[in-house]
């Protein structure tokens, strides 16, 4: 009987665990997240912006296109060189990983090293472009390296 019951107290403590991350893993999603819409109106109000465009080399290769006004920022250069994102003005990152894993990863990793001004494209590039926000054509060369 002593067994049922520690079972159930140890059930109800990892669900509660689990629980409360997945809350507070959420309340971090929305605060630093953008929508299209409102980094369309971002844009065109603010030149003071930084979008940056952080996908994963395959992700590029794939698709060959980028936001208009983006720099590309290869995920591997920001862990290695975190000033690459400047601290003075607002910056939008966005990937097109599931969940936007990326920028995500790169924004807690700023934040950790008191960045405050930093928001991730929720959707990412295909949130971008299924509001028919334009696209180009990123044309420079890039190193795939696909190392882990």
């Amino acid at each position: 009987m002593l067994w049922v019951v520690v079972a159930v107290v140890l059930i109800a403590v990892v669900f509660g665990a689990v629980s409360a991350k997945r809350a507070k893993d959420a309340r971090e999603y929305r605060e630093n997240t953008i929508d299209a819409d409102a980094l369309r109106a971002l844009l065109e109000q603010q030149a003071s912006v930084k979008l940056f465009d952080v996908r994963q080399p395959l992700d590029l290769l794939a698709y060959s296109e980028m936001i208009p006004g983006a720099l590309r920022l290869p995920p591997k250069q920001v862990e290695a060189d975190p000033a690459l994102i400047p601290r003075d003005t607002d910056v939008v990152l966005y990937c097109t990983c599931d969940g936007q894993k990326t920028s995500l990863e790169i924004v807690r990793k700023a934040k950790d090293l008191g960045y405050s001004r930093l928001k991730v494209l929720h959707g990412g590039l295909a949130a971008w472009k299924a509001k028919g926000y334009p696209v180009e054509v990123y044309r420079e060369a890039f190193r795939l390296d696909t190392a882990v």
